[in-house]
């Protein structure tokens, strides 16, 4: 794969799971890392291990619920590493269980502020930034959920379809500008977001969402953040304003 030398990726929940995993794999192909997170301790173990292994990352806390904490990430980010090239909205969150009837507006809001708002607000600041750099890339984290629905996740389910949505619009706003907009959509994949959940190895829970895959297995963090790292490097340089799912098969059944 081609390197990422010279260029400087935003990573937003970067202290764990896919963003973790991510934030590594740019930072192995020489990207300059900036990880965001709002769990300091996890964010600060990510940079400490990109720069164990020889790379270069700096933390920036940033709620990405916050607008003005997001654009005040970016701003940091070029100010310490003079531009910005590739943006990585992957903070997210499950939000609370329950039919759309009942659901409390109190969960909707937490859930589409960070999962759908959050999203744009990255793209918001991270475009200009981008543009201004001499273009890049942008990968949106969605998730199969944003392909199909699930019973009891109306907020997350909606969001997800939003991150669709916005992928595609900004895609076509920016194909010409050098600017590439993509969105990965992931399976059930082995993170802490399920791990909180209680879907752990060996559980009921766990062998039932396995058998939704065609795999018959849920994935894992570096496999998701291997196609995000490809999508960002100029090997994906005419994949824009897809919907990428990396699911074990869980859409095509």
């Amino acid at each position: 794969m081609a390197g990422f030398e010279g260029k400087v990726a935003f990573i937003t929940g970067a202290g764990s799971g896919i963003g973790r995993e991510a934030a590594l794999g740019f930072a192995r192909q020489g990207a300059k890392v900036v990880v965001s997170d709002v769990d300091e301790a996890a964010g600060a173990d990510t940079v400490s291990a990109i720069e164990t292994a020889g790379g270069t990352a700096m933390f920036v806390r940033a709620n990405v619920a916050e607008a003005a904490e997001v654009e005040a990430a970016i701003a940091a980010a070029v100010e310490a590493y003079g531009g910005l090239h590739i943006v990585v909205n992957n903070a997210g969150i499950g939000g609370e269980a329950g039919p759309t009837g009942e659901y409390s507006l109190e969960g909707w809001h937490k859930v589409i502020d960070i999962n759908l708002n959050g999203v744009f607000y990255g793209m918001r600041y991270g475009i200009p930034a981008i543009l201004a750099s001499g273009g890049g890339s942008i990968v949106n984290v969605s998730s199969i959920l944003g392909l199909v629905g699930w019973a009891t996740a109306p907020a997350y389910v909606a969001a997800k379809h939003g991150v669709s949505g916005l992928t595609k619009a900004a895609a076509t706003e920016y194909a010409q500008q050098g600017l590439r907009v993509n969105s990965v959509h992931p399976g059930f994949i082995e993170t802490p977001l399920l791990t909180k959940a209680g879907i752990t190895p060996g559980s009921d829970g766990y062998a039932f969402i396995a058998g939704k895959h065609a795999m018959n297995r849920l994935g894992t963090a570096d496999e998701v953040a291997n196609l995000i790292v490809w999508l960002a490097s100029d090997e994906a340089s005419f994949v824009t304003g897809s919907n990428v799912a990396v699911d074990g098969g869980y859409t095509c059944q």
